[in-house]
């Protein structure tokens, strides 16, 4: 394959709220519309979490571009022949088709390297050729795998999880950087909400930054929290000896929140419950490979449950729909909050009728399978794409095959 030149891009971590292994794809699909050679991805080392991981410390990187050396043509760094070579750096339209990638081709009239310094939504949900939806699957599915200490480990933590029984992977998105950039502060303390405003009005590329944060939790765009994760699982008719491995980083207020989470499922466990110390050393201050242990147990539990649609839930949701449409259980958000404000008010007690209320609520919202869902009816422009369901949520029916195979 001849390339037209060379593609840099630069992508933030797997812990932020797009994950690492869904850039690197669509950065995969852009070297290959514009017929360029893709330089392994940069890791953005500036996001909250001050990771120094690279890509060969998450992933396996010769068997990457081995994987996917018929398709697009990668090489681990910028060849030195080109170090000093004219080069541009763009931003390309988040959103944007197979005609905006044909235009962008004659950046390389003039440069030889084209950096892309942020790389989050770079590629439609739909109207692709089936080839490069197809070769995003491939990359996500096949390619993409994790280095060995983390498939091994995770590897190890599945198998102890499963020793005891079936189990629910549960993401919990209740940290503090997620709070802070949602803006949702309900049942927390003021200096709690002060805390956290502070936070969003600090970091720079986080651009909204007045929030109503009642408006947000009204509208479902919270992250549920852990007593109503609690709340929520009772009601679907999880037992007391339900076994629960918490995907999650720190959680914001530590106990004080996480107590009653506890009481209702006290085999509530996490990594590091399941791994020793010894075990867990190597990724000491590594947030995206723990995380990306959290993607491969999520990805192998018996059910799959988050606690808000962030990116890495999706892309979970959408690499076990891949493997089988194996269950993903998605609260209503929206549905849950009006539901728990009755429990407030007294109007409705945790019982019978919550929990077929609930149940009845999520009988469609467990990973069965379904074509993806396209935008909202009277949405326009930039607005339609934004209300298109990911592609990495579901990749029926371009990657997807009923008879199971792929």
């Amino acid at each position: 394959m001849i390339s037209c030149g060379v593609l840099m891009a630069t992508v933030i971590m797997l812990v932020s709220h797009q994950p690492i292994n869904i850039l690197i794809c669509d950065m995969i699909a852009v070297a290959r519309l514009v017929n360029a050679t893709l330089v392994i991805p940069q890791l953005d080392k500036r996001s909250f979490w001050q990771d120094t991981s690279t890509f060969k410390d998450i992933f396996n990187e010769p068997g990457f571009i081995k994987a996917l050396e018929g398709d697009v043509h990668i090489v681990s760094d910028l060849p030195e022949s080109l170090q000093s070579a004219p080069r541009a750096r763009k931003h390309f339209t988040s959103w944007s088709g197979a005609s905006y990638y044909e235009d962008a081709k004659e950046l390389w009239k003039d440069h030889k390297v084209v950096h892309i310094p942020k790389s989050d939504s770079r590629l439609a949900n739909n109207g692709l050729p089936i080839d490069i939806q197809r070769l995003r699957c491939r990359c996500l599915y096949q390619a993409l795998c994790f280095s060995d200490p983390i498939e091994d480990l995770g590897k190890k933590l599945v198998e102890r999880l499963k020793s005891r029984g079936k189990f629910i992977a549960l993401h919990l998105r209740y940290e503090k950087d997620m709070l802070a950039f949602t803006g949702c502060t309900y049942g927390l303390s003021e200096s709690e909400a002060e805390e956290l405003r502070i936070m969003r009005e600090r970091t720079s590329h986080w651009k909204v930054k007045d929030i109503n944060s009642t408006e947000q939790r009204s509208g479902g765009n919270c992250p549920l929290t852990p007593k109503e994760v609690g709340m929520f699982l009772r009601a679907m008719g999880y037992t007391k000896s339900t076994w629960i491995y918490l995907a999650a980083g720190e959680i914001y207020g530590g106990d004080k929140y996480m107590s009653k989470l506890k009481s209702y499922f006290p085999n509530l466990v996490s990594k590091e419950v399941l791994a020793t110390k010894e075990e867990l050393e190597k990724f000491k201050n590594h947030a995206s490979q723990v995380a990306a242990l959290d993607y491969k147990i999520s990805v192998e539990s018996d059910v799959f449950i988050p606690s808000h649609s962030g990116n890495m839930a999706r892309a979970v949701e959408g690499h076990r729909r891949f493997l089988g449409h194996r269950k993903t259980v998605n609260p209503d958000r929206r549905g849950l909050v009006e539901l728990f404000g009755l429990l407030e008010k007294g109007e409705l007690m945790e019982g019978p009728k919550l929990s077929s209320l609930v149940t009845e609520m999520h009988k469609y919202r467990q990973g069965a399978p379904r074509k993806r869902y396209s935008s909202l009816p009277g949405s326009k422009g930039r607005a339609r794409a934004r209300t298109e369901e990911s592609f990495y949520e579901n990749p029926f029916p371009e990657c997807i095959c009923l008879t199971g195979k792929h």
